[in-house]
């Protein structure tokens, strides 16, 4: 590990402690360097003044040729971007070598959501057949009320909600904080939720801050969630593709189907661009034109 592999490490420090980004995207880049590294024959790390536009685009044509998908190569091809941003920043590098590489064209893929229909017959299927069927059913409809992303809400603290006035801090994508409202029903079933089942769950002698709690008093994980998740869906009769985020994409699309400015979508996602926002526009005029085919007589 030579000076080479140094500047891969203060990258991934620089990474973890300015741009706090999560430990799931840290080993994702850390990953992606290396195998551009292993690509190159560069044993003892990557090697940074060795490496030029070619050698990244065989490095991707390579990834493509073994039937890596657009979105794992342009995935890739941001991490190594990344990175060679920050050592021209730094001053160990002129100019970027990946700076003029193109990233594969990406589908645009439109969000897929569920019918307000859907929806209820998710958020109603916790019942008494499960553990814990209010906190199952807080956690619904939360996610459905507030659109947040599922990491979100497993970070919530107690003093993160303000049900008296129904609102919600959350700290999104790096450490950016925003507030959202939370509905009358979520309201409902968060007050259910934390004088019951909560309760009994926090453990005295080592009090949680999280909201939500697994059964050993302790913050509930990501993981958990989806798997709840998973077996709601099914009980529902809903498709395999439903996980949280399908409820953040349903919040959205419900949102401006009723008339919801971008804006205001936007902040309550907390997208940083407005084109990412935009994507459930798409949706929205999507389902305009099918029901004017279906209902106008000269469609």
């Amino acid at each position: 590990m030579g000076m080479d592999q140094d500047h891969v490490n203060s990258f991934l420090d620089y990474l973890r402690h300015e741009r706090r980004v999560s430990p799931h995207t840290l080993r994702g880049y850390s990953r992606d360097l290396l195998d551009l590294a292993e690509f190159l024959g560069h044993a003892d790390g990557l090697r940074p003044h060795e490496v030029d536009g070619l050698a990244i685009r065989g490095f991707l044509a390579q990834l493509h040729a073994s039937g890596a998908s657009r979105a794992t190569v342009a995935r890739k091809l941001a991490a190594i971007r990344s990175f060679f941003r920050f050592l021209v920043r730094r001053g160990v590098l002129s100019c970027s070598p990946a700076a003029l590489v193109r990233s594969p064209k990406q589908p645009r893929r439109l969000p897929r959501y569920l019918l307000e229909e859907e929806v209820g017959r998710l958020l109603e299927a916790p019942g008494p057949q499960d553990a814990f069927p209010d906190r199952d059913r807080a956690i619904l409809e939360l996610l459905y009320s507030t659109g947040m992303r599922v990491s979100e809400l497993v970070g919530l603290t107690i003093e993160d909600l303000d049900l008296a006035v129904g609102l919600c801090r959350v700290r999104g994508k790096g450490e950016r904080e925003r507030l959202v409202p939370i509905g009358s029903v979520a309201v409902a079933a968060l007050h259910t939720y934390l004088v019951g089942e909560r309760r009994r769950l926090l453990r005295p002698e080592r009090p949680e801050p999280a909201v939500f709690l697994n059964r050993d008093g302790t913050r509930l994980s990501a993981r958990s969630v989806r798997r709840a998740l998973a077996r709601y869906r099914t009980r529902s009769g809903l498709p395999a593709h439903v996980s949280p985020h399908t409820l953040r994409h349903s919040f959205a699309t419900h949102l401006l189907d009723r008339g919801a400015d971008l804006r205001s979508v936007q902040e309550l996602l907390g997208h940083e661009s407005l084109a990412t926002t935009q994507l459930y526009t798409h949706v929205s005029t999507e389902r305009m034109r099918e029901s004017y085919c279906a209902a106008h007589p000269r469609a």
